[in-house]
């Protein structure tokens, strides 16, 4: 029997909230897989991003930022999905920000160094750094922190410097044959991105009013001839956030479900009917039921 001669596997993109983990996991795909937002925990789930090459394939993990806050049932499970996704991988690639160490980066690094899993650090958002002689003691202390295999500054933003990430990235890989067909981009189903096409919406027009007090279910999801049907519910805690969502005469909700239905349409090249609604239930980011529910389940 012969031996694969391509590498293949998995790799989680682990940081802090806010370092550009959805970002990099964009840019390298060359598509909008995850969504993404200048607020926090703006990524809720585990996303697979699959990119196969010629001599090789690499599974990316994208993961919810690794937060310090768990006063309530979404903030758990947050943490939880994110410290599932270094399980059973292959390489790890922790994101910071490029001159920035925080408390919760050394959480996530705490968290690397009880596994046995080769790390490439990457430091994002050096595009920020005027003069990048800067960098050159950050650099230092971050080699001094971790036994990485390497460190490699780059702008996930700007795509540069993304070759030598994923080079390095594939050639860290075992020798395996490639796991998924080579046209596949994700596991998700079709329905997980119309739902976090919403709620991306929500996050970047509503970030102040409503931080994490939003969810979006699909109730229905029909493939016509020629176009989606998708029926949408958005899930809020209290009455005046679905007064805020829905704004004077219903105008705000409107433009909001134009915006989401053009990225969908975009995104799974269709025309797409997109209905929404917004309704009440108390504390559900605090209800581990609710979370199930709503796909917040382990």
């Amino acid at each position: 029997m012969n031996k694969p001669t391509e590498h293949c596997g998995y790799v989680a993109i682990v940081g802090r909230p806010n370092v550009g983990k959805s970002t990099l996991l964009n840019r390298i795909l060359g598509v909008r897989l995850a969504i993404t937002s200048h607020k926090a925990q703006t990524t809720r789930h585990a996303i697979l991003g699959i990119k196969t090459f010629d001599h090789g394939q690499v599974i990316y993990v994208d993961t919810p930022g690794i937060h310090d806050r768990s006063d309530n049932a979404m903030n758990r499970y947050l943490n939880r999905t994110a410290r599932s996704a270094l399980n059973d991988v292959d390489l790890l690639v922790f994101v910071v920000e490029a001159l920035r160490w925080t408390k919760e980066d050394e959480k996530v690094l705490s968290m690397i160094q009880q596994l046995e899993v080769p790390t490439i650090l990457a430091i994002n958002k050096v595009d920020r750094v005027d003069d990048k002689e800067t960098l050159l003691p950050y650099l230092s202390e971050m080699s001094s922190r971790h036994a990485f295999i390497e460190i490699i500054p780059l702008s996930a933003k700007r795509g540069s410097n993304l070759e030598s990430l994923e080079q390095r990235v594939l050639q860290s890989l075992p020798l395996n044959e490639k796991i998924f067909p080579e046209d596949q981009l994700t596991d998700r189903p079709e329905k997980f991105f119309a739902a976090e096409m919403i709620r991306e919406q929500i996050t970047r027009r509503y970030a102040k009013e409503l931080p994490y007090a939003t969810s979006v279910e699909i109730e229905k999801f029909e493939e016509l001839t020629g176009r989606y049907r998708i029926h949408a519910v958005i899930w809020v805690e209290k009455q005046g956030q679905k007064g805020i969502i829905i704004g004077k005469n219903g105008l705000a909700l409107k433009e909001m479900a134009t915006h989401a239905r053009k990225s969908m349409e975009k995104f799974f090249d269709t025309k797409v009917h997109l209905e929404l609604w917004v309704k009440v239930k108390k504390s559900w980011s605090s209800d581990q039921a609710a979370l199930e529910r709503l796909g917040y389940g382990d």
